[in-house]
């Protein structure tokens, strides 16, 4: 009875504490089927519940971002000339601005391949339909950024560092012959590493060999030289995830050097040493041609669980540091990164990875140093088709903290794709929190 008293205290006092901009009190979450309060975190012994405003605050500066995927063309489609793509491209953004976006992250190296002019990379088989094959004297990249800004749109260039190809059923030097002659992968069989999965193999630049890490700063390198994007951006994508095998265990034998560390531990540190030179790359090129070019990337929602280490978050769920090697935490401790988008993409009664206490510790995990924290959402779960109103919650929680500075969707089709079965969802962001406005779905015959 005595610990009931003080959890009820605790709740009033804190609501008390965090009155709306309206003056009203926040409302308590409920579970859309059991009518319960929402717990705010997975940890058995947190008794708190979710509570949040009632409506979205607007914030000056905000970030509201989408990514564009051109990998297996899933937003972008393939386009036969310049002016295809200039129209498919200027009316995407179009599309993008109407409904109250301010930045986009548009894929420009999928899989060691480019979607600009490149004397690193061939041009990418997403493009225009062949690995190699462009437009050599239409300046793609430097079009892209110019009219993104035209439209009043960040453009933040969104690179995959290591991948190859997701998944192939071919056999590792098989399919490095279906690549350019120029694809870095294919000209370097030996630094290619090959992954079985359950669908086929994961082929991936291995990120412990050193001529990978320098072509990785090298294509990094021609693009900040030669453009201003807003950003280099990078995902989640490093070694595959739930990765255990053994396919780079000669790659540890040859090139650690130091006998305590462990092949985890050594993997983390290729990854951490990658962010961290490319970081030095970014700002030093900055320096030298006064740019203002910043570096993010969008890594899996969960560093580490609480149960793991006592900096971790109140979660149950998988952890990057252990299952594709990225140590997060240490990235923006360190301020090797200007900003840090993690996939959330769980909602609020997730039982594992629930969406307020994750968000909550990336909020404590940014303070006291200069990295800027936008939340990365998930339009293409499938909660969001039936849970209509959980993104939109999700952005009014985000709302009311001070170090959450945006969000950023996943992914360009989910919002505008007609027949989107998640489109009720999206709308509810776009109409109430942002007052933007998406294109009317196609009428069926």
């Amino acid at each position: 009875m005595k610990r009931k008293f003080f959890r009820l205290a605790a709740v009033f006092f804190m609501l008390c504490g965090n009155l709306c901009a309206d003056g009203s009190l926040p409302r308590t979450l409920k579970h859309s089927e059991t009518g319960k309060p929402v717990r705010y975190s997975a940890l058995p012994n947190d008794f708190r519940h979710v509570v949040l405003p009632h409506h979205y605050t607007v914030r000056q500066g905000e970030m509201r971002g989408i990514w564009v995927v051109t990998y297996v063309n899933m937003d972008f489609p393939r386009t036969a000339n310049p002016e295809q793509f200039q129209h498919q491209y200027s009316a995407m953004l179009r599309k993008i601005r109407a409904a109250g976006f301010n930045a986009v992250f548009f894929q420009v190296r999928p899989s060691c391949d480019a979607f600009y002019n490149s004397a690193l990379q061939p041009f990418s088989r997403f493009l225009c339909g062949e690995e190699g094959r462009g437009w050599p004297k239409f300046d793609l990249l430097e079009y892209m950024i110019r009219e993104a800004h035209r439209q009043g749109l960040q453009f933040h260039a969104w690179m995959n560092p290591y991948r190859v190809v997701g998944v192939t059923e071919l056999p590792k030097m098989q399919y490095l012959r279906t690549l350019s002659q120029k694809n870095f992968a294919r000209c370097n069989p030996d630094l290619v590493l090959s992954v079985p999965s359950p669908k086929g193999n994961i082929l991936l630049l291995d990120p412990g060999q050193p001529a990978v890490q320098r072509h990785l700063l090298a294509a990094v390198r021609e693009i900040v030289q030669k453009y201003a994007p807003d950003s280099i951006h990078f995902d989640d994508y490093f070694y595959p995830y739930d990765y255990n095998g053994t396919a780079d265990a000669a790659t540890y034998r040859k090139y650690n050097r130091d006998p305590r560390l462990s092949i985890e531990e050594w993997r983390r540190r290729n990854v951490s040493q990658m962010v961290k030179e490319i970081s030095q790359l970014i700002r030093s090129n900055n320096l030298v041609q006064r740019k203002n070019i910043r570096f993010g990337i969008s890594p899996f929602g969960i560093w580490r669980n609480r149960a793991s280490s006592p900096a971790g978050s109140p979660s149950r769920g998988n952890e990057s540091y252990s299952s594709n090697y990225s140590d997060t935490r240490t990235w923006v401790r360190n301020n090797w990164i200007d900003y840090i988008i993690p996939q959330l993409y769980w909602k609020f009664t997730h039982p594992k990875a629930p969406y307020a206490g994750l968000a909550d510790w990336w909020a404590d995990t940014v303070a006291g140093t200069k990295v800027k924290l936008y939340i990365g959402h998930g339009a293409h779960l499938q909660f969001a088709a039936g849970e209509q109103d959980e993104l939109k919650d999700q952005l009014i929680f985000n709302s009311c903290r001070d170090r959450i500075s945006g969000s950023v969707f996943f992914s360009y089709r989910w919002f505008f794709q007609p027949d989107s079965p998640n489109r009720k969802t999206v709308e509810r962001v776009i109409r109430d929190c942002w007052h933007g406005v998406l294109p009317a779905p196609a009428r069926k015959p």
